[in-house]
């Protein structure tokens, strides 16, 4: 995954327009399926299990639309910040690793958490997130430091997902 430029005011607009999409279709998809659950099979002891089948539905259909239009040009922002947020989680989940190896001169390891606190500068921009930003510059001055340190060059298109295989 490489980092792409996104328009800020355009996928703060299309995201909510999709979660408030989300959000409407789920309804109108779930209460009748529940409704109509409850209808048929219901009994006087309780019908959540029924309602929980009404959304597990709903999620199903909304699921199966995202993957028919995950390439639709409307979506392009909204599963690109999704698909960022899962690499950083991939990312995250193996830093201790990652991090023990770049205090080593593990080269690959700098690449890594380069690309890193790239794309989360990029998503907390994104998200309006500040509180973390100068925690965050921090610890990118700290990896060029080390990276100048070692003498090697590295670039956001060295980053490849399959690097984080190795920790």
């Amino acid at each position: 995954m490489q980092l792409q430029q996104i328009d800020k005011q355009r996928y703060s607009k299309h995201y909510k327009q999709v979660f408030i999409g989300v959000v409407i279709l789920m309804m109108a998809i779930a209460l009748p399926v529940s409704s109509g659950l409850i209808y048929l099979l219901g009994n006087e002891q309780g019908n959540f299990w029924l309602n929980v089948a009404g959304v597990v539905v709903a999620a199903f259909v909304v699921v199966q639309l995202f993957r028919r239009y995950r390439n639709h040009e409307y979506l392009f922002e909204v599963l690109y910040v999704w698909d960022l947020k899962q690499m950083l989680n991939k990312i995250y989940r193996k830093q201790k690793a990652i991090k023990a190896a770049m205090a080593e001169g593990d080269r690959d390891a700098m690449v890594i958490m380069n690309w890193s606190y790239k794309g989360s500068k990029q998503l907390y921009t994104l998200d309006n997130n500040t509180i973390t930003m100068e925690e965050l510059n921090r610890a990118m001055s700290d990896l060029d430091k080390l990276i100048e340190q070692y003498d090697y060059s590295v670039t956001l298109e060295d980053f490849s997902p399959e690097l984080l295989e190795k920790y």
